[in-house]
């Protein structure tokens, strides 16, 4: 069993016995978690690698975790003489981790590497680019691993996980500069690393489902490249994109039902990330949308969206899909019934499946994309 020290610090803050103010961190951390600000955490909120462990911390079967019951997980894990772990990397698969792509010594303009240990010398991998949720405002590359690990196992693939700033440190359009920079570097350092340069998907949920869907739709969009790192001769276009309840438009989103008041307030994670309130930034909201930059000829698209989401509503991605459409984009709808903000469910990791081996290996298959029914949370 992991400490849960690992399973709830890793998020967004690496909590170490040494450091001071390990309470104070682990408070700041619940903050950050706490998307809609009620004081609570509920399974929806937490990232997918922490969704198993939600009972076991949840001791007073609330169906919410509380600052307090956090805390005390935390205690519980974290003696005087406690270590922590390091990273467990899963049988057959080698790690590269924490490469700078922005030329900069920043931890968070960073990427994992994890690569099949076992493949022909002459074989080159297509790539999986994973980018991790929580708000712009926290998470972590780190949790790129669990979901990456199945296909780098599989031999076919490199798996690799990128970090970005986040809101306590940069506003847009700093993320997807981040984002585009890594893309860039992937290519530039594909030979090195055995790897297909043109054949890159990009797999994100929530706020990495939103950079996901822009990297997807803006690479023609020249005033969003940024400048960061030694590669700008390369270019930032991905082959296909795998979208996981990310928001497409700011401007729709700040107005559609949700357990989050969008309507005033300047801490809600989109005000954050554009650095006001969305009804006062209007323009930057508009540039931020995926939905904005749709054109023809942008990467075909899976996009998985829960229609019970209580945090991005599930007519965001209905509205992505749409504008897909009428663009003339290959673009693949599932419903998640029953679905929140995350889910499991085996039948969508077979159909993800299929489209990464069609897009990236070549492999036709038919994908069924009839709403899948989500188990609801007992």
């Amino acid at each position: 069993m992991k400490p849960l020290c690992l399973l709830f610090c890793a998020t967004a803050l690496t909590c170490h016995a040494q450091q001071p103010s390990l309470e104070g961190k682990a408070a700041k951390l619940f903050e950050q978690m706490d998307l809609n600000h009620d004081g609570q955490l509920d399974s929806q909120e937490l990232p997918d690698r922490l969704r198993a462990h939600f009972d076991r911390v949840d001791t007073d079967k609330s169906g919410s975790i509380s600052k307090a019951e956090h805390l005390k997980a935390l205690s519980r894990s974290k003696g005087p003489d406690a270590k922590t772990s390091p990273r467990t990397i899963p049988s057959g698969i080698e790690a590269l981790l924490d490469l700078p792509y922005a030329d900069s010594d920043n931890p968070r303009q960073k990427l994992d590497i994890y690569l099949p240990k076992t493949r022909s010398s002459e074989q080159t991998l297509p790539v999986i680019a994973f980018i991790h949720g929580g708000g712009w405002k926290g998470g972590d590359k780190a949790s790129g691993l669990n979901n990456l690990a199945r296909f780098v196992q599989s031999g076919h693939y490199a798996g690799i996980s990128i970090g970005y700033r986040l809101t306590n440190e940069a506003q847009w359009p700093s993320q997807i500069h981040d984002c585009k920079a890594a893309i860039r570097w992937i290519k530039a350092n594909a030979k090195k690393h055995g790897l297909d340069a043109s054949k890159i998907a990009v797999w994100g949920t929530s706020a990495g489902g939103h950079l996901v869907s822009f990297l997807g739709t803006s690479s023609d969009v020249k005033e969003l490249e940024g400048k960061l790192g030694k590669h700008l001769d390369q270019t930032s276009q991905v082959t296909c994109v795998v979208n996981y309840f990310g928001p497409q438009n700011f401007l729709t989103m700040v107005r559609q039902p949700s357990s989050m008041d969008r309507s005033k307030g300047k801490e809600y994670p989109e005000a954050l990330l554009l650095g006001g309130p969305v009804q006062e930034r209007e323009a930057a909201a508009k540039e931020a949308s995926p939905v904005t930059h749709v054109s023809k000829g942008d990467a075909p698209f899976f996009t998985a969206h829960g229609n019970q989401d209580p945090l991005v509503p599930f007519a965001q991605g209905q509205e992505l899909h749409a504008a897909l459409q009428k663009a003339g984009v290959p673009s693949l709808f599932q419903e998640m019934t029953n679905g929140g903000h995350g889910f499991k469910s085996s039948i969508l990791d077979e159909r993800v499946i299929q489209f990464l081996n069609r897009q990236l290996r070549g492999i036709s298959a038919e994908i069924v994309t009839a709403p899948i029914v989500v188990e609801e949370r007992k």
